[in-house]
């Protein structure tokens, strides 16, 4: 059942998250819980509405005119990087500063941070001014939400609002970069591809490697309440749906390699559509290619596992 205050006034939600209140807002990739990062009561708030582990971090989402200091070290790298590609779906994971809550980094000495480009999550955040925490505003673990009917599907009853800036435009999580080590890391892939760091870096960005330190970094993720089956191609898909079929299965096919940007704008709504209408599996196509496809097959490879 969806329960929750839906609000469309960017000035009601600064109120109510200036008072410590949870409000989802939305991004231009997904929607995220947010509350102030300064104030820890709001942050446990946010982890107990998304049954989240206390030890897995959260990314500091700020505003162009959002003061960073004491908050995070901006490392050469991420100063590059972050001069091309914020505001936008960019997270770049940096040496912790002073006013940062070991509730944000999980107790680590490092913080990822990210400037969206929504221009209602830029209002939330300059209103405020300080910067907020933004997990997804899903119950751990789940298909992100990309409307907010998605966010009340999931937490409503559990947070105090969602601000509704309609659908998302990108559709999947901002790709996040270790600017900590050299040479940098590829957390989780997003729109912003690998090329594209490179290429602004004029260097190469290793693997990522070592324990969980970034948001999207667990082997499941992203996952439907239905059993996922993935394919390498349109054929493929057919086959193992016709298979599922003949057992007398529910099975819903989720294809858009046509068109990679409306894949990413629609995946974690059809999967949850696929929920709605009680599928028992879904088969997706993999697509091919670099940056928006990448980040695609690695929610589904998640969302399987």
């Amino acid at each position: 059942m969806t329960t929750g205050v839906l609000l469309h006034d960017v000035s009601e939600a600064i109120r109510r998250l200036d008072s410590g209140q949870t409000v989802a807002i939305p991004t231009e990739t997904v929607y995220g819980l947010a509350c102030r990062a300064d104030n820890d009561e709001s942050i446990k708030r946010v982890f107990v509405a998304k049954g989240r582990p206390a030890d897995h971090p959260l990314i500091l989402h700020v505003a162009p005119d959002t003061d960073l200091t004491h908050w995070c070290d901006i490392t050469a790298t991420a100063r590059c990087l972050t001069a091309r590609f914020w505001p936008g779906p960019l997270t770049v994971l940096l040496p912790r500063g002073s006013r940062t809550s070991d509730l944000v980094t999980g107790g680590r000495d490092t913080v990822a941070v990210r400037m969206p480009s929504h221009v209602m999550a830029q209002e939330v955040i300059h209103g405020l001014s300080v910067p907020v925490v933004a997990p997804s505003a899903n119950s751990f673990g789940h298909v992100s939400p990309t409307t907010a009917l998605h966010v009340l599907d999931d937490l409503g009853g559990r947070i105090d609002a969602v601000l509704d800036g309609g659908s998302c435009d990108i559709g999947v999580e901002s790709t996040i970069v270790d600017c900590t080590v050299h040479p940098p890391q590829i957390l989780r892939p997003g729109s912003i591809s690998r090329q594209h760091i490179e290429e602004t870096l004029n260097g190469v960005v290793a693997e990522s490697r070592g324990p969980v330190r970034a948001p999207g970094m667990l082997a499941s993720h992203y996952s439907p309440r239905c059993v996922m089956h993935l394919a390498h191609s349109v054929d493929d898909a057919s086959t193992r749906a016709t298979a599922l079929r003949q057992k007398g299965r529910h099975v819903v096919v989720i294809d858009h390699t046509g068109d990679i940007n409306e894949y990413a704008r629609r995946l974690y709504g059809d999967l949850r559509s696929a929920e709605a209408v009680g599928a028992d599996d879904i088969v997706a196509v993999m697509p091919e290619g670099t940056g928006l496809a990448e980040a695609i097959r690695d929610r589904l490879s998640r969302a399987s596992a």
